[in-house]
């Protein structure tokens, strides 16, 4: 997919891995705080908003913290422009889920044509193909046959197999099994063929800026967690103006939330 952003656009912010769950409210509050705060044109959330997601039906819980979330994506999708895509962990969000949120569902990988540049953005997880056992999994749960199966489970059922794939990964990880990275190659390959020179992504949990060579850039969105010292919870923010190419810069979001900007 390819986006050209309007003219009238002059502030894009890109956000991921915000992992949202209901027993993190610190997160959730400044997530929160940031979506009503924000003097962005545009909002991209690329991936892992959630910690899990079951299916669209769980926004339909009176009080469900799902339902709680859908709220504060309405009221950001009713004032400007917002764009969600789906992550390893949230890979079930569906067309009711966009419609309500008033959001536009980006597919991974889109293109989008702002301030000067072509940026390409996507999660980041297709790309770290040196994780054989996951992206065998990512190619059975992204199936429509899996998918199909898997929906028409009861809630519960549905909340019940995705705690336990959420405890079996939090046991890979502690037994010293992190994150993939994402692959120089494959990174590059996907720019040539997009026609871009800068990749945005998430997923890694490892924020920072790579020069891949060949004129091109790979820039890695920060997590979030507003439990640890020093929290983690940047926005990276695009402008456009002034005739050149822009630079993308991080901003904790704290700071947006407080200063209203």
């Amino acid at each position: 997919m390819e986006l050209q952003a309007p003219s009238s656009w002059q502030c894009a912010d890109f956000i991921s891995d915000l992992h949202l769950q209901a027993t993190d409210r610190p997160t959730f509050a400044a997530w929160a705080a940031y979506m009503r705060a924000t003097t962005a044109d545009a909002v991209f959330i690329l991936g892992d908003l959630f910690e899990v997601w079951v299916g669209d039906d769980a926004t339909q819980v009176e009080g469900s913290f799902e339902a709680e979330c859908v709220t504060v994506l309405r009221q950001a999708g009713e004032r400007l422009a917002l764009f969600i895509m789906q992550g390893n962990r949230d890979f079930l969000m569906g067309a009711q889920l966009m419609q309500t949120c008033k959001a536009v569902a980006l597919p991974d990988p889109t293109v989008l044509e702002f301030a000067g540049q072509r940026w390409l953005l996507s999660h980041g997880d297709a790309l770290c193909v040196d994780d054989l056992d996951y992206q065998q999994f990512r190619q059975q749960v992204r199936s429509p046959a899996w998918q199909q199966a898997f929906l028409v489970k009861p809630l519960a059922e549905r909340q019940s197999i995705a705690l336990g794939i959420r405890q079996a990964s939090a046991s890979r990880k502690q037994g010293g099994s992190g994150y993939a990275d994402v692959d120089r190659d494959a990174a590059l390959a996907l720019l040539t063929q997009a026609g871009a020179s800068h990749l945005v992504h998430g997923h890694t949990h490892k924020p920072a800026q790579h020069p891949l060579g060949e004129g091109c850039m790979r820039t890695v969105l920060s997590d979030w967690d507003l439990n640890t010292k020093p929290i983690r919870a940047e926005v990276l923010r695009i402008m456009a103006g002034g005739g050149a190419a822009a630079t993308p810069c991080r901003i904790p979001a704290t700071l947006i939330a407080r200063l209203g900007g």
